[in-house]
């Protein structure tokens, strides 16, 4: 009975980190303050990734638009990297909840804690 929990709750865990669709969930639950500690946390580096990389993706794609072709090209492209990177980080995050180790990166965690721990939990 005990491991079925504990794989449910890797399960939820692993939700909040799928990409885009994941951090509705989160911020559902960061803003109802919902769940123990480790769902805050894994809650609150999902809103930290989805929101970097959706910044990141509009000043690109913005960016993109407004340039010669020469630099469109190369904006688009980078763009493209930076999508499937952070769809690739999710997906590494959430094996390694499932390997039962800390999904904690080291530049987004403390981020997350600061600025998203103060403002939603």
């Amino acid at each position: 009975m005990q491991k079925e929990q504990e794989q449910f709750e890797q399960f939820k865990l692993s939700m909040y980190l799928v990409p885009v669709l994941g951090f509705f969930l989160a911020l559902w639950t960061l803003y109802w303050r919902q769940g123990s500690p480790k769902v805050q946390k894994v809650s609150r580096l999902s809103v930290t990734l989805t929101l970097c990389w959706l910044m990141s993706y509009s000043l690109l794609w913005t960016g993109a638009a407004q340039t010669s072709e020469f630099l469109t090209l190369r904006l688009l492209y980078l763009n493209s990297l930076l999508t499937s990177g952070y769809f690739l980080l999710c997906l590494s995050l959430m094996i390694r909840l499932w390997q039962g180790k800390s999904p904690r990166l080291p530049l987004f965690s403390p981020i997350a804690e600061r600025f998203i721990g103060k403002r939603l939990s």
